[in-house]
Protein backbone atom coordinates (compact mmCIF):
# COMPACT_ATOMS: atom_id res chain seq x y z
CA UNK A 1 0.00 0.00 0.00
CA UNK A 2 0.74 3.34 -0.98
CA UNK A 3 -0.42 6.30 0.99
CA UNK A 4 -0.08 9.90 0.52
CA UNK A 5 -0.80 11.43 3.88
CA UNK A 6 -3.92 11.78 5.89
CA UNK A 7 -7.21 12.18 3.87
CA UNK A 8 -9.06 13.98 6.64
CA UNK A 9 -9.69 13.94 10.57
CA UNK A 10 -12.97 12.44 10.86
CA UNK A 11 -14.60 13.38 14.80
CA UNK A 12 -17.58 11.27 16.10
CA UNK A 13 -20.04 13.40 17.48
CA UNK A 14 -23.43 13.87 19.35
CA UNK A 15 -24.77 16.97 17.58
CA UNK A 16 -22.60 17.42 14.32
CA UNK A 17 -24.26 21.58 13.28
CA UNK A 18 -22.78 22.24 16.93
CA UNK A 19 -19.41 20.78 16.93
CA UNK A 20 -18.59 21.95 13.30
CA UNK A 21 -19.65 25.64 15.24
CA UNK A 22 -17.70 24.62 17.73
CA UNK A 23 -14.37 24.00 16.34
CA UNK A 24 -15.04 27.03 13.94
CA UNK A 25 -14.61 28.88 17.24
CA UNK A 26 -11.72 26.61 17.93
CA UNK A 27 -9.98 27.56 14.52
CA UNK A 28 -11.33 30.83 13.18
CA UNK A 29 -9.48 30.48 9.99
CA UNK A 30 -10.86 27.03 8.76
CA UNK A 31 -13.41 27.17 5.97
CA UNK A 32 -16.89 25.28 6.10
CA UNK A 33 -16.96 23.24 3.19
CA UNK A 34 -20.61 21.67 2.00
CA UNK A 35 -20.27 17.98 1.49
CA UNK A 36 -23.23 17.49 -0.26
CA UNK A 37 -24.04 15.00 2.31
CA UNK A 38 -26.99 15.07 4.81
CA UNK A 39 -25.50 14.85 8.29
CA UNK A 40 -22.04 15.27 8.03
CA UNK A 41 -19.74 18.47 8.67
CA UNK A 42 -16.92 19.62 7.44
CA UNK A 43 -13.74 22.45 8.06
CA UNK A 44 -10.75 23.34 5.61
CA UNK A 45 -8.32 23.88 7.68
CA UNK A 46 -4.92 24.99 6.09
CA UNK A 47 -4.41 21.56 4.15
CA UNK A 48 -6.23 19.56 6.19
CA UNK A 49 -9.78 18.92 6.11
CA UNK A 50 -11.83 17.60 9.40
CA UNK A 51 -15.50 15.94 9.17
CA UNK A 52 -17.79 15.76 12.46
CA UNK A 53 -20.00 12.37 11.48
CA UNK A 54 -22.75 11.02 14.16
CA UNK A 55 -21.37 8.86 17.12
CA UNK A 56 -23.31 5.39 16.92
CA UNK A 57 -22.94 2.29 18.35
CA UNK A 58 -19.65 1.17 16.38
CA UNK A 59 -17.70 4.20 17.13
CA UNK A 60 -18.39 6.62 20.22
CA UNK A 61 -17.30 9.74 20.49
CA UNK A 62 -14.38 10.25 22.70
CA UNK A 63 -10.80 9.57 23.77
CA UNK A 64 -10.44 5.92 22.49
CA UNK A 65 -6.51 6.08 21.47
CA UNK A 66 -5.27 7.84 18.36
CA UNK A 67 -4.87 11.92 18.85
CA UNK A 68 -4.39 14.40 15.94
CA UNK A 69 -2.01 17.29 16.99
CA UNK A 70 -2.49 20.67 15.41
CA UNK A 71 0.53 22.45 15.06
CA UNK A 72 -0.22 26.24 16.18
CA UNK A 73 2.37 29.32 15.64
CA UNK A 74 1.98 29.92 19.34
CA UNK A 75 1.70 27.27 21.97
CA UNK A 76 0.47 29.32 24.86
CA UNK A 77 -2.00 31.39 23.04
CA UNK A 78 -3.22 28.29 21.07
CA UNK A 79 -4.33 26.24 24.68
CA UNK A 80 -5.40 29.88 25.85
CA UNK A 81 -7.82 30.16 23.27
CA UNK A 82 -9.00 26.78 23.39
CA UNK A 83 -9.58 26.64 27.08
CA UNK A 84 -11.56 29.89 26.26
CA UNK A 85 -13.52 27.74 23.88
CA UNK A 86 -15.31 25.32 26.15
CA UNK A 87 -12.42 22.55 26.05
CA UNK A 88 -10.98 21.30 28.60
CA UNK A 89 -6.94 20.29 29.31
CA UNK A 90 -6.62 16.98 29.33
CA UNK A 91 -2.99 16.02 29.10
CA UNK A 92 0.06 18.63 29.40
CA UNK A 93 2.07 20.43 28.95
CA UNK A 94 4.58 19.33 28.67
CA UNK A 95 7.95 20.67 26.96
CA UNK A 96 9.38 18.60 23.86
CA UNK A 97 11.91 19.36 21.03
CA UNK A 98 13.07 22.44 19.91
CA UNK A 99 11.35 24.88 22.71
CA UNK A 100 7.72 23.64 21.86
CA UNK A 101 5.44 22.03 23.86
CA UNK A 102 2.55 20.32 23.45
CA UNK A 103 -0.84 19.01 24.99
CA UNK A 104 -4.29 17.48 24.57
CA UNK A 105 -7.28 19.07 25.39
CA UNK A 106 -10.95 17.88 24.89
CA UNK A 107 -13.80 19.11 22.91
CA UNK A 108 -17.48 19.45 24.56
CA UNK A 109 -17.85 15.84 23.10
CA UNK A 110 -15.03 13.95 24.76
CA UNK A 111 -12.81 14.32 21.91
CA UNK A 112 -8.90 14.91 21.70
CA UNK A 113 -7.55 17.61 19.94
CA UNK A 114 -3.29 17.71 20.13
CA UNK A 115 -2.04 21.19 20.32
CA UNK A 116 2.11 21.42 19.50
CA UNK A 117 4.17 24.86 19.04
CA UNK A 118 6.32 26.80 20.08
CA UNK A 119 6.32 27.60 23.58
CA UNK A 120 7.33 31.14 25.82
CA UNK A 121 10.46 30.11 28.04
CA UNK A 122 8.93 29.15 31.24
CA UNK A 123 10.89 30.87 34.54
CA UNK A 124 10.12 27.23 36.80
CA UNK A 125 11.75 24.44 35.49
CA UNK A 126 9.41 22.01 34.03
CA UNK A 127 6.51 23.04 31.64
CA UNK A 128 5.00 19.83 32.65
CA UNK A 129 2.14 19.31 34.83
CA UNK A 130 0.50 16.23 36.48
CA UNK A 131 -1.79 15.56 34.14
CA UNK A 132 0.86 13.55 31.73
Amino acid sequence: MHASGIAVVMLHVGDVAAAQAWYQGLFPQAVPLDLGVPGVGCLQIGGSRMEFVPADEKVAAGAAGSVVYWQVAHFDAALAHALNQGATLYRGPMPIEAGQAMCQVRDPWGNCVGLRGPAAPQREPGLANKSR
